[in-house]
């Protein structure tokens, strides 16, 4: 039941960041505006995280001590990217700031390292 739950979440997390490229690279194309875009990838931070994290912790909370472990850099990379944010900002994703010194591509380039991070435990939960 353990690894059938990480697998779900695991899965659903794939999901949204197929969606945050996809918005993401809509924003790129100006398929969007800035705005719409961020408030559409602000919206799904919070969720990402705590999934993420909740994942994490029944891993370590059933003895699944390597598998916890796998997920503790990026867990920490999303806490510190959430708690990092200026204080005027609107959220990770700011509309005035997300073409400014290469921003864009630097959150196209975070997403695709956590797609390939899922992606890789995604099949290994799967065994």
């Amino acid at each position: 039941l353990v690894y059938l739950f990480v697998l779900l979440a695991t899965g659903a997390l794939l999901f949204l960041l197929v969606y945050f490229i996809i918005t993401l690279s809509d924003l790129e194309c100006d398929y969007l505006n800035a705005q719409q875009c961020c408030y559409r990838l602000n919206m799904w931070v919070v969720p990402k995280l705590v999934a993420h994290v909740v994942a994490g912790t029944i891993l370590l909370l059933f003895s699944h001590y390597w598998l916890a472990a796998l997920s503790i850099p990026l867990a920490i990379f999303w806490i510190r990217e959430y708690w990092n944010v200026p204080s005027g900002n609107f959220g990770v994703y700011d509309p005035t700031e997300i073409h400014r010194m290469g921003q864009l591509k630097r959150h196209m380039r975070d997403v695709f390292v956590g797609v390939m991070y899922y992606l890789i435990v995604f099949f290994i939960y799967l065994y």
